[in-house]
């Protein structure tokens, strides 16, 4: 029984694998930016994501995230989590596993609103006592594949050991990202 379960969630991975797209994005906000990837991460099913953060004052913070869309009508939600490699400037080099989600909401085939939120704490993160994203905004597809964004993000690497936070992204962004 098992076996035969385990066959048929497989089957449903690569199903919903080949309706999957790639994305590349780039945003900018005032004191960071982020580029990021995706595979999937505008359709139901698996969807595989990397990002790089940088910030101007506070360091770096890579990720590679494996998440489940789920279609609940006009919305997707999505459960999943992150491993996240942190370099802040005050503090130590680490990692963090964070666990969170986020929902889509398709307004026709041009509009999207979304959020997300991510997080770790200190039991599940080396260098920092916590790692805390979160994500919010709206993108216009003005046409395939081009898609232009703005929102607001925000990424806090908190302090251990006396080592003060180091907050990478707080504040508004403009993106743009192009699905293949």
């Amino acid at each position: 029984m098992n076996k035969g379960i385990l066959l048929g969630l497989t089957g449903l991975m690569f199903v919903s694998a080949a309706a999957n797209a790639i994305s590349v994005s780039g945003e900018a906000g005032q004191h960071y930016t982020n580029l990021g990837v995706g595979f999937g991460t505008e359709s139901t099913g698996l969807a595989l994501s990397g990002n790089w953060t940088h910030s101007d004052n506070d360091g770096d913070v890579a990720g590679l995230g494996l998440g489940l869309n789920v279609p609940l009508g006009s919305f997707i939600a999505t459960v999943g989590g992150k491993g996240v490699y942190t370099n802040p400037k005050q503090g130590d080099e680490g990692y963090a596993a964070a666990v969170g989600g986020g929902l889509q909401w398709k307004i026709g085939n041009s509009f999207r609103l979304y959020g997300e939120y991510y997080y770790s704490p200190d039991s599940l993160s080396s260098g920092i006592d916590s790692y805390e994203e979160a994500n919010a905004g709206a993108s216009w597809t003005i046409m395939r594949p081009i898609t232009i964004s703005a929102g607001y993000r925000y990424m806090n690497l908190a302090g251990k050991d006396g080592n003060r936070d180091n907050t990478i992204a707080d504040g508004p962004y403009v993106g743009v990202s192009a699905a293949f």
